[in-house]
C-alpha cells in the first residue's frame, strides 16, 4: 500500500530555516507528482508546494522562501523552508494522488516562534 513518512518537524525562531523529508513507498515515485500542504489551526489545509518530473509550483505566500525538490532514487521528497515566518507555523503534509486516489502522511508540526 501507498505510504507516505514526512519528518523533520519542529520548533524554530523567525527568519530561521527548516528541511522536511517525506519517503514514499507503493507508488512509481518518478512519475507522481508530489505535493506538500499545510494546515494551520483553525485554518484549511492548503497547497504550499508541488513537483512534477519538470515543474514546479509554490503558493504565493511561500515564494522564494521554500525549496521543493526530490530525490527519485530515494522516492523522497523535500522542503526547504527559509526566512521562516511564525505565520508558517502549521502541520506540514505530504500528499500523492496516484490514479485519482488521495493520500496522505500523518503530518509533521513546524512552529515558528521565538
Amino acid at each position: 500500500q501507498v505510504q507516505l513518512v514526512e519528518s523533520g518537524g519542529g520548533l524554530v525562531q523567525p527568519g530561521g530555516s527548516l528541511g522536511l523529508s517525506c519517503a514514499a513507498s507503493g507508488i512509481i515515485f518518478s512519475v507522481s507528482a508530489m505535493d506538500w500542504y499545510r494546515q494551520a489551526p483553525g485554518k484549511q489545509r492548503e497547497l504550499v508546494a508541488r513537483i512534477g518530473s519538470g515543474s514546479t509550483y509554490y503558493a504565493d505566500s511561500v515564494y522564494g522562501r521554500f525549496t521543493i525538490s526530490r530525490d527519485n532514487a530515494k522516492s523522497t521528497v523535500y522542503l526547504q523552508m527559509n526566512s521562516l515566518k511564525p505565520e508558517d507555523t502549521a502541520v506540514y503534509y505530504c500528499h500523492v494522488r496516484p490514479n485519482g486516489m488521495d493520500y496522505w502522511g500523518k503530518g509533521t508540526l513546524v512552529t515558528v516562534s521565538s
